[in-house]
């Protein structure tokens, strides 16, 4: 039986609405696989008031779609854990959107392509933060191409700025992919549960919590 798992809290990686996918909460792997210390990965998809991520049009339904026009492109993306950047990764192109089931089936088949990268492959251009010395590290994944604002070594606060929302690596949509390892061998990597310290819920204020999937959360700012 594996030993138990420590359990990280982090903040929300910044301002407005998200709507959670593939939540822990749900099901572990989060993703359906373990791959790349992804089993308690969370993704958080910026969306507008009326819980929208880009506008629907034809194209939602038979193409590709533009990501500039989605409401998480260029977002700035926050710390959401103090630590030091112990890795960065950029110049990973932004794709074209995929929510078509006439388009995905495409992107699908490169996905093993993208895989055997390696974690710059699949998170596309991101920032791990290490928390404290030999661990552990969270993965902020498919920042904008050309966003990333911290460099290797930077001793970042929770909610300093590290890069903007963007589509690169293994995305569909804009989003942020958030997930905890125990190691940066990301071959071999074991991963870590996660929740967040505060969030908020059209029930109110969550404290210490994970949320569920398709729910749509916001930080709390401090008055």
């Amino acid at each position: 039986m594996d030993e138990p798992r420590p359990l990280l809290l982090l903040h929300l990686p910044g301002g407005g609405r998200w709507q959670v996918r593939n939540s822990p909460a749900r099901r572990v792997p989060s993703h359906g696989t373990h791959l790349l210390g992804s089993t308690f990965a969370i993704d958080l998809v910026p969306v507008d008031a009326r819980g929208r991520s880009g506008p629907i049009t034809w194209r939602t339904l038979l193409a590709t779609e533009d990501p500039s026009r989605f409401v998480g492109w260029g977002r700035p993306v926050w710390a959401p854990v103090a630590g030091v950047v112990a890795l960065v990764h950029d110049g990973e192109p932004d794709g074209p959107v995929r929510r078509s089931p006439v388009a995905y089936p495409a992107f699908a088949l490169t996905q093993g392509a993208r895989v055997s990268r390696g974690v710059g492959g699949v998170a596309g251009n991101c920032v791990v933060i290490t928390v404290a010395p030999g661990g552990p590290h969270l993965l902020v994944a498919h920042l904008r191409r050309g966003s990333v604002a911290v460099g290797v070594g930077d001793r970042v606060a929770v909610g300093q700025a590290v890069g903007q929302c963007g589509n690169s690596g293994n995305s569909t949509q804009p989003h942020v992919h958030l997930q905890v390892t125990d190691s940066l061998d990301y071959a071999t990597a074991r991963g870590l549960p996660l929740a967040f310290d505060r969030y908020r819920t059209s029930a109110g204020v969550a404290h210490h919590a994970l949320p569920a999937e398709a729910e749509i959360i916001e930080a709390v700012v401090d008055s």
